[in-house]
């Protein structure tokens, strides 16, 4: 016999040295939490007189019964067709020059400022961000278009990196968010709730990034030099081409504001309008056809995988009652609610030094909801936190992923200089959550106006 807090603790153990043996994340999740579930049921069973024989055999029917209705749960869940939804929409707007046209639309609008070139970097991954929903694409589509421009006009390496590093992340808080996606599902919340409620964060983090490229260009110029002035012909050219573009985010994510798309339909019709968009510039030969279907697949896959993965260890961890009793631990601790969530902020921005934003959701899920529920916070509110946290994991030293992807884009600039670029994107972040804990209703506005509750 085995007591279920220990049992509970064992398990979290195994999911870590799993997962610093380089296991992926889901498939540890599925390991841990079937084997988990199994011994959780057989001491059960042990308990009430049943033969050890008979337990076992018993918790393994639990388990594997659990483990077939999960997957199905998770495979079936007709909101999560959102994700390939989506990841299709990025994909078709990387293949047919989407990227490029709002890299220069911003560039033209803001290039002649000093570290323009920088800030229209953050104003395009933003703007890319609402079409992809994904940070590591908005990195990589960015960095490969930005980062040559920014080394052409003698960007400090430290500048030009760190903005490519921090300004992907803006596709993890910016709907169609994948991250949104998950912790929806994984909380139970609405997507669209929680994608209204990313406007304003989105908005105001992408302004406080360019304040933060405003302070550092002010303290050094020579790291951030002007680039050339365009005349309005050519801007307002450039905000045609960009149009197309603008139009798919506007139909999409303003349908699915209003009302008239749920965002399941709002994925498909974004999906739809990007195709054509794709087809209209004859951007779609078979070989680009042929990438675009492998890289939705794959992303959609690893996603769904996740989530089967999370789905069979989060019963578990209910089941050793761990989350119910660190709740108790917590609420009874004399630092008040607001005590409470920093612990949380520390503890998701020590775990976003070792661990993937997406692991790092899943991961923690089970345990900060049942303290975010306990203390009543409202969720929605708590998710675009908890997101944002997870933004600061993407650039942190020293396994923040963009940060990586920004390397193996320019593999000349020394790691160093990298890591010391993203800190004034990084103290942005932190300035953005103080923000919502201030003024909660930056998240809250809109999906109270829009939707009620």
């Amino acid at each position: 016999m085995i007591s279920m807090t220990l049992l509970g603790i064992l398990g979290l153990l195994a999911l870590f040295v799993l997962l610093a043996l380089r296991m992926p994340v889901a498939l540890s999740m599925l390991a841990v939490g079937l084997v988990g579930t199994v011994v959780a049921n057989a001491n059960k069973f042990i308990a009430v007189g049943m033969s050890s024989d008979q337990a076992w055999a018993r918790g393994i029917k639990i388990a594997y019964s659990n483990l077939a209705g999960e997957t199905f749960e998770a495979a079936s869940n007709f909101n999560l067709l959102v994700i390939p939804m989506f990841v299709l929409m990025g994909a078709l707007a990387g293949v047919s020059g989407m990227s490029n046209d709002l890299f220069t639309a911003a560039y033209r609008w803001m290039g002649h400022l000093r570290g323009g070139l920088a800030s229209a970097t953050i104003a395009a991954c933003a703007g890319f961000a609402a079409l992809s929903g994904s940070s590591l694409a908005s990195a990589v589509t960015m960095g490969r278009v930005a980062l040559p421009e920014m080394k052409r006009y003698k960007y400090a390496d430290s500048l030009a990196t760190g903005s490519v590093a921090a300004g992907g992340t803006l596709g993890f808080l910016i709907p169609p968010s994948g991250g949104m996606i998950i912790y929806a599902v994984l909380t139970e919340q609405s997507i669209g709730r929680l994608f209204m409620a990313g406007v304003f964060p989105g908005i105001i983090l992408t302004l406080l990034f360019i304040g933060a490229i405003y302070l550092v260009v002010v303290r050094n110029p020579e790291a951030g030099p002007r680039g050339e002035r365009s005349h309005w012909p050519a801007r307002r050219q450039s905000l045609l081409r960009a149009a197309p573009i603008l139009a798919v985010v506007c139909a999409t994510i303003g349908g699915m504001y209003t009302g008239f798309f749920t965002p399941v339909e709002a994925s498909s019709v974004g999906a739809f309008f990007t195709f054509v968009v794709a087809a209209w510039r004859r951007s779609l030969s078979l070989t680009a056809i042929r990438d675009v279907i492998i890289q939705t697949m794959n992303a959609t896959a690893t996603v769904f995988l996740i989530i089967i993965g999370a789905f069979v260890f989060i019963p578990f961890m209910s089941l050793t009652e761990v989350p119910a009793q660190l709740v108790t631990l917590l609420t009874s601790l004399p630092i008040g609610d607001m005590g409470v969530l920093l612990i949380i902020i520390l503890v998701y921005i020590f775990l976003g030094m070792f661990l993937e934003s997406m692991a790092m959701l899943v991961l923690t899920i089970p345990v900060v909801i049942p303290i975010a529920i306990g203390l009543e916070w409202d969720l929605i509110w708590f998710g675009i936190i908890v997101v944002i946290v997870l933004e600061m994991g993407m650039i942190s030293p020293p396994v923040g992923i963009n940060v990586f992807i920004v390397k193996s884009i320019a593999p000349e600039v020394p790691m160093r200089q990298i890591f010391r670029g993203i800190w004034p994107f990084w103290f942005a972040m932190a300035a953005m959550i103080g923000l919502l804990i201030l003024f909660p209703q930056i998240a809250l506005f809109l999906p109270q106006t829009l939707v009620g509750g």
